[in-house]
Order: structure tokens, then C-alpha cells, then sequence
């Protein structure tokens, strides 16, 4: 076998460089690492929104937050605001701190929902600090206080900062167009080599190269799986604006008859797209529907963007391994996409074939992946079949699709008795779970009578306390933009 010593990344952008930063910072000395990319190819470059284990890869890489935030302009986010899902007129928020104080043999929704039968007509949402803060447009942070967060950024700035944090550790940039892909007489690739002539060999290769796949898909015809059935969005339209008023901590998703319409407040401008599916909404109707939905001027021309919602058959194939786009794509909601990228390279670190390639390694490798994508598959799937939405072609046909059975069986679960869960390779949690069914209208028909054990009034006591607490604590924050402002401000005014 041979050993692996030098990794050539096939592609930048966001994917290139989250790999080149986490192997050149934690492989340092052990292992070369070549980033091979083109200033004349564009990058999708849209995603701008994040759940919180980006924060774990920061730790381990070891970057400032403050610098990192500045270099990116950076906002907080603590939720995501759900507009016209369930129905027309709805929201929920679907925030990423913990929702009141469960048992260890009960979940909180369990008490929740005793206690709306017992009068206690608070919402759900307000049983949780970060979701509070979201919605008062608060932030705040110390060593001596807890929240939960991610962060929205301007992902063309990120794979700058990143870029650098990987050159300053050893990585190596090779500016060029790849023009043929070299393989050895067993399959394996042995090389890249460019427009220019330049060739580059390597034990390793990642294929950074978005929808293109140079190398997993044109090379090594590893297949796809298709998940347009149950994802039946294929289209965005996307343009920045100018800043606005407000600066809310959260990322808005709000529905519309052929799909949603993201708003991501950033320090310097705002992002926003339209998510549809192209065989209920043309391009020129998208592109007038998002212009006519934005708070602010827009700053450039809408560009449109295309994509197969699906996952490759294997992420690891032979000596390459496919991560971001490269790797097949679920879609912007939930903003999964720059933690799918994290993740994968987290697993290769973990997993690294010093010794080389072998099957238990790239078995193992897959497996995992390919679990955690599809339980991100599915929370997303929920979105949009989760309905009660009669109001157009689109929603009929996501109301009444079939579902994958691990999904369906997680509804039937929740719907019967309010039972959701987690499994220690999720990353949504049961709290997540718990949001967005109960934001969408899945009302349980029971829940676990050991919460019927309380006293009289002792529940509805508890419950006021946990809502006191959280008031108490969100009246004491800062407004988001303020804490921007003295933490970590770039653009901000």
C-alpha cells in the first residue's frame, strides 16, 4: 500500500479551503497539502449561513472568533424564522438552545404539552433563551454565560481568511485550470495535470471542484443518488443588498407557492435568494418575485444557480474523496451545507490513511457520511411535507409525496405520543425535532403521563419560573447590533 504523504485538493473555494485549513493546521509536519485552484472559476459562494458545530472546527483549528468575524463580516445567529410553512400567515422560529428543563425519563415537550391541557397557554418558543433573544434582535456573550450560536458571514471573505490561515501553516496554492485527470492501472488517481503542462502528483486527492466533480463523478463515475423526489427544489436566484435598518441574530426562510426565499443579515449587506422548483416557477417569475420581496437596494444582477438535491454513491472512492458540493447537495435550507463540509474533513482527519487506502478505512468512512446526510435529509424533507398548504401546485405535491420510511416513522412517533429523538451521530437535535413539527402544525394526540404525576400547580410553577428566568436574562442583553459593534466590528455603523 502506499503510504499517504501529500494531499492535493482539486478546487477552493468554501470546501478547498475548510480542507486545507483543518489538514496543513492539524497534519502539520506529517502530511504535505496542495490546494490547486483558478481565479477565472467561480464558486457558488452563497452560503452565508451556519448551525453551531462550526464553532467545534474553530476550536480545533484554534482561530480567533473576533479576527474571524471581522475578516468576514460576521453577524450572530441563534435562529432560523419560518414564514408561511405550516399555513400562510404562520411563523415559528426554529432556534439552537436548549427548550426548557426535561427528566431524565421525560423530554420537556412532554410537559409542555400537559400543560397547555392544564391552561398554560405560553408557546413553545418560550421556554428557550436563544429564541427570546432572536426574536428582540438581542446578543450577548462572556465567560461567565452560556448560549448557543452560529454565524452568518460572507462566504467569498471566509475562504480568503481561510486561505491565508493555510498558507501561513505550510499549505501550498497552485494557481491553474485542471485539464486532465491521470489514473494509475488499479483506478486510483495518480495525478492532475493543468492547462499550463504542470503536472501534480499525490497519494490523496479531494475533490473540491462543487457540481462539477472533476474528479469523484467525471473520473471515477462513482454515481448518484437522486433525492429530487422528495427535494423537488432545484433552482435558486440570489443578490445581495444594501444593509438594513434592523440586524436581527437570526436567518429568515420564508415560504412562498413554489418554494422559500432566504434573507441573511451580514455586517455590510444583506444576502438573499429564492429557492424554487423549476417545474412550478420559471426563471424570469423567480427573478421578479425575489426583486419585488427585498428590504434594501440591491448592490449587483440576480444570479441564477442550479442543482440536483441527492448524494454521491460513495464520498470516498479509491485515493479521492468528494467533499462539498463535489459530494452531492441536500439544499440552502437549514443551512447544513458549510458543517457537511466540516464534517467531512473532521471524519478524514479521523480516519487518515497514513498507511494507505484500504477498504475498512473508505467503508467506515461512507458509512458514516452517508448516515448523517440522510437524517439531514430527512429533517429537511419535514419541512416541506409537513404542511397544511393546499394554496398551489407545489405544496400538493409535498403534502401528499411519499416520504422516506425513516422519516415517516419519526412523525408517526411524535404525531402518536411526542416522542422525538436523537442519535449520537445527529446533528439536529430532538429539540429541533420538536420545533419544527410543533411550528408546523403536527399537533401529538398524547404524550407520557409521568408528567400527569406532578401536583396540582406545581407544573404551571415551574414552567412560569423557566419563562422568568429566560425574560430576566434576555432584559439584561445588549441589542445585537451593539454587541457587534464593540466585539467585533468590521463594517458595521
Amino acid at each position: 500500500m502506499q503510504q499517504v504523504k501529500k494531499v492535493v485538493i482539486a478546487g477552493g473555494g468554501t470546501a478547498g479551503w475548510v480542507a486545507a485549513a483543518a489538514l496543513s493546521k492539524r497534519l502539520k509536519g506529517l502530511v504535505e497539502v496542495v490546494l490547486i485552484e483558478s481565479e477565472e472559476i467561480g464558486t457558488v459562494g452563497v452560503g452565508e449561513s451556519t448551525v453551531p458545530p462550526v464553532l467545534l472546527f474553530h476550536n480545533l483549528l484554534g482561530i480567533n472568533e473576533q479576527e474571524f468575524m471581522q475578516a468576514t463580516d460576521a453577524t450572530f445567529k441563534l435562529a432560523i424564522s419560518f414564514e408561511n410553512w405550516g399555513q400562510t400567515g404562520d411563523q415559528y422560529f426554529h432556534p439552537f438552545g436548549v427548550t426548557g428543563k426535561g427528566s431524565f425519563l421525560t423530554d420537556f415537550q412532554h410537559y409542555y404539552l400537559h400543560a397547555l391541557q392544564q391552561g398554560v397557554d405560553a408557546p413553545f418558543g418560550d421556554y428557550c433563551y436563544e429564541l427570546q433573544a432572536a426574536k428582540l434582535h438581542k446578543f450577548g456573550k462572556s465567560d461567565k454565560s452560556s448560549i448557543n450560536y452560529a454565524y452568518h458571514l460572507d462566504a467569498g471573505r471566509y475562504a480568503r481568511f481561510l486561505r491565508k490561515f493555510s498558507e501561513d501553516l505550510g499549505a501550498v496554492r497552485i494557481e491553474g485550470k485542471i485539464a486532465q485527470v491521470q489514473q494509475h492501472v488499479n483506478g486510483d488517481i495518480r495525478s492532475l495535470v493543468l492547462e499550463s503542462g504542470q503536472e501534480i502528483s499525490a497519494d490523496l486527492f479531494i475533490d473540491c471542484t462543487g457540481f462539477k466533480a472533476l474528479l469523484i463523478e467525471q473520473t471515477l463515475k462513482t454515481g448518484y443518488e437522486h433525492w429530487d423526489h422528495w427535494l423537488p427544489c432545484n433552482k435558486a436566484v440570489v443578490v445581495q443588498t444594501e444593509s438594513a435598518a434592523t440586524l436581527p441574530p437570526y436567518t429568515r426562510a420564508m415560504a412562498h407557492d413554489s418554494g422559500w426565499q432566504w434573507r441573511i443579515p451580514l455586517q455590510h449587506r444583506v444576502g438573499n435568494g429564492l429557492v424554487y422548483a423549476s417545474d412550478y416557477l420559471s426563471d424570469e417569475k423567480a427573478q421578479q418575485r425575489l426583486l419585488g420581496n427585498l428590504e434594501t437596494a440591491p448592490l449587483m444582477e440576480p444570479r441564477m444557480l442550479s442543482y440536483q438535491t441527492g448524494r454521491r454513491k460513495k464520498l470516498w472512492n479509491k485515493n479521492c474523496i468528494a467533499i462539498g458540493l463535489s459530494s452531492g447537495f441536500i439544499e440552502p435550507l437549514e443551512s447544513t451545507s458549510i458543517f457537511l463540509f466540516m464534517s467531512g474533513i473532521i471524519r478524514l482527519l479521523r480516519l487518515f490513511p497514513f498507511n494507505g487506502v484500504t477498504p475498512a478505512l473508505t467503508d467506515e468512512y461512507n458509512q458514516q457520511s452517508i448516515t448523517e446526510v440522510e437524517k439531514i435529509r430527512d429533517f429537511i424533507i419535514l419541512h416541506y411535507h409537513q404542511t397544511e398548504r393546499t394554496d398551489s401546485p407545489f405544496w400538493n405535491y409535498c403534502r401528499t409525496m411519499s416520504i422516506p420510511d425513516t422519516l415517516a416513522h419519526r412523525i408517526e412517533l411524535f404525531k402518536e405520543s411526542a416522542h422525538a429523538f436523537q442519535t449520537g451521530d445527529e446533528m439536529f437535535r430532538l429539540e429541533s425535532w420538536s420545533h419544527v413539527m410543533l411550528g408546523q402544525r403536527l399537533q401529538p394526540k398524547g404524550y407520557h403521563q409521568l408528567v400527569a404525576a406532578l401536583a396540582q400547580g406545581e407544573l404551571s410553577s415551574h414552567l412560569h419560573n423557566i419563562r422568568q428566568t429566560i425574560q430576566g436574562a434576555v432584559d439584561r442583553l445588549p441589542s445585537h447590533r451593539d454587541f457587534i459593534r464593540h466585539y467585533c466590528p468590521s463594517n458595521l455603523s
